[in-house]
């Protein structure tokens, strides 16, 4: 199998959007879960903003994953992490869901990193890299955040019980309780490359 890049995306990439969003849309009906929906131009404005990582095989689409601040960027999440099944069983999705959790810390050094996630293989990834579980009011307020929850099948769980809880499960990684970061030098070698290239603000300030 040829090699597989997983880079910060940009505006280049946004061909591979519609099979994203297809590759996403599958991934829920085959799993019987719940999955907030994400616009066309919602991708593409996270590629434009270099807030979205992405996979590729050659010219073929991989994998994906982005990245959302909330809350005046006091909290990060990295969200619709998706493979493709051509590339399941490869170790992928550690290396996307890697690469975007280190821009988010090199980004935002400061922020609080959470995830929502129905997923047995995401909790794996968030305990590795630090997250904790987390109740629902540990997380941001951000009205932006929770409206994002209103394309997903379960949300008049998360409705009926008030925002305390829902199908999903809350963890999140304290910058505070890990400092200073335990990154990989030749991580951090390969965003700071990739911060040149596209000219990435990597201020405490965002």
């Amino acid at each position: 199998m040829e090699k597989i890049e997983v880079v910060v995306a940009d505006a280049s990439h946004e061909k591979y959007i519609d099979t994203i969003l297809a590759t996403i849309e599958e991934a829920a009906k085959v799993r019987g879960t719940g999955i907030a929906k994400r616009s066309h131009e919602y991708l593409a404005t996270k590629m434009r903003e270099a807030k979205a990582v992405i996979a590729l095989a050659g010219d073929r689409f991989a994998g994906f994953s982005y990245i959302e601040t909330w809350g005046n960027k006091q909290y990060v999440t990295t969200s619709g992490l998706i493979v493709h099944p051509d590339f399941r069983g490869l170790g992928l999705a550690r290396r996307i869901k890697d690469m975007t959790f280190t821009l988010a810390r090199k980004r935002w050094p400061h922020a609080k990193i959470f995830s929502l996630t129905s997923g047995a293989a995401v909790m794996s990834m968030n305990t590795r890299l630090g997250y904790k579980p987390v109740t629902f009011a540990d997380l941001t307020d951000d009205e932006a955040f929770w409206r994002g929850c209103q394309g997903c099948i379960n949300v008049d769980v998360l409705e009926r019980t008030g925002r305390k809880y829902c199908i999903c499960t809350a963890m999140m990684y304290d910058p505070e309780e890990h400092l200073p970061a335990k990154i990989p030098e030749e991580v951090l070698q390969r965003i700071h490359d990739i911060d040149e290239k596209q000219e990435i603000p990597v201020s405490s300030n965002g």
